[in-house]
């Protein structure tokens, strides 16, 4: 396949970028510094672009089977929650405009419901510093539950999302968070982009969520 990647020298990025070329997909890296991206392949391109001027960026896209979407518009911008926002509606829209179906968005653990009802960036023990980007993700969600034109897809990671190894065995879910034995709900970076890379060829989770752990 073809795959476009979005936020492709973020912290999840370049695992997703390294899983598809491991598996031999054709892989357009975007991000606004490509050079920062310490990955190469013949199979890969590495494209600068501003993921807010949409038309610009659809036009990048044309071609391409799939877009995944790794945008994080930074946990120390104060405008997070409002550029996190624009960006994800400016990647959903240029992926339209290409006239592409297939759309991965990766979002985050907040909206996970942690009971019946109650979802974890509304719990008090919901860490202050990460609010804006988790409550953004969380109503992105739920304007793409509104999406019918693209097969879209999100996925949330596990509550702990950090660096590590690739085992490729996890467990999946859909709403509530995935926990081991010991009550503890994580994951890989390089595990989290086995499961997406899993998605973008499986299509198991079309126009749904779903989220994973150990």
């Amino acid at each position: 396949m073809k795959i476009a990647i979005i936020g492709a020298t973020g912290f999840v990025g370049p695992k997703v970028v390294t899983e598809a070329l491991n598996r031999g997909h054709e892989v357009i890296a975007i991000a606004r510094q490509p050079e920062k991206l310490e990955v190469e392949n013949e199979k890969l391109i590495k494209q600068s672009a501003d993921i807010f001027d949409t038309d610009i960026l659809a036009n990048l896209l044309v071609g391409y089977d799939a877009v995944i979407s790794t945008f994080n518009a930074g946990w120390s911008n104060p405008n997070l929650y409002d550029d996190f926002l624009k960006g994800s509606r400016s990647i959903q829209q240029a992926t339209k405009k290409a006239g592409i179906k297939r759309y991965l968005f990766v979002g985050g653990a907040g909206s996970l419901e942690i009971e019946s009802g109650v979802q974890l960036v509304d719990t008090p023990q919901f860490p202050a510093e990460y609010k804006a980007g988790a409550t953004a993700a969380r109503d992105y969600l739920a304007e793409l539950r509104t999406e019918n034109e693209l097969d879209w897809t999100f996925l949330s990671p596990a509550i702990n999302l950090h660096p590590g190894t690739r085992t490729g065995v996890f467990r999946l879910g859909t709403e509530q968070p995935v926990f081991n034995a010991e009550g503890k709900s994580e994951i890989s970076a390089e595990d989290l982009a086995v499961a997406l890379v899993n998605e973008v060829e499986k299509n198991e989770f079309v126009k749904a969520r779903f989220t994973l752990g150990y």
